[in-house]
């Protein structure tokens, strides 16, 4: 069974259409990230330093939680052209975090344009982007739909 957002996207999308996304964020994420990216600010993994910047703990990585709108991304096929994060608010281990992602603009060309907020489990704003990127058209589309009717098996959320 393919995802919906793929569903969705072999269909077409227009501005307006809204997609909610929600995961859970775990130290071991933050972990693997930093190793993927080198990034071993001790913001993410020394409790001294959290408490001195004035933290109730560690933190994931901010663009760890901000890639949550790769999983829209790959399910729609957005071609990524842009993206502009503001990180409000810190995202604790063990957080839920909504991703709300809300097409603003969708020109017959595939152009298109985005805005992604993150709220935590207590309904605080965490994040915020402004996207670009690219929809699927035409071709792309008869491709998408092609790949749902035969169980899209290049997509691991597919099979979930």
């Amino acid at each position: 069974m393919s995802s919906e957002l793929r569903i969705k996207a072999a269909k077409g999308l227009r501005a307006g259409d809204t997609f909610v996304l929600t995961r859970r964020f775990r130290q071991d994420h933050t972990n693997s990230f930093g190793d993927i990216t080198r990034d071993y600010n001790p913001v993410h993994y020394d409790t001294q330093w959290t408490e001195t910047k004035g933290f109730n703990g560690l933190i994931c990585h901010g663009l760890l939680v901000g890639s949550m709108i790769c999983e829209f991304g790959g399910q729609v096929g957005w071609l990524a052209t842009g993206m502009d994060f503001n990180f409000i608010k810190p995202v604790y281990f063990n957080d839920t975090i909504e991703c709300r992602i809300v097409l603003t603009q969708v020109e017959e060309s595939g152009r298109a344009a985005a805005q992604a907020k993150f709220f935590n489990q207590n309904g605080v704003q965490v994040a915020r982007a402004g996207l670009t990127g690219r929809l699927p058209v035409d071709r792309e589309k008869d491709l998408l739909h092609q790949m749902v009717k035969q169980g899209d098996p290049t997509n691991k959320l597919a099979k979930q």
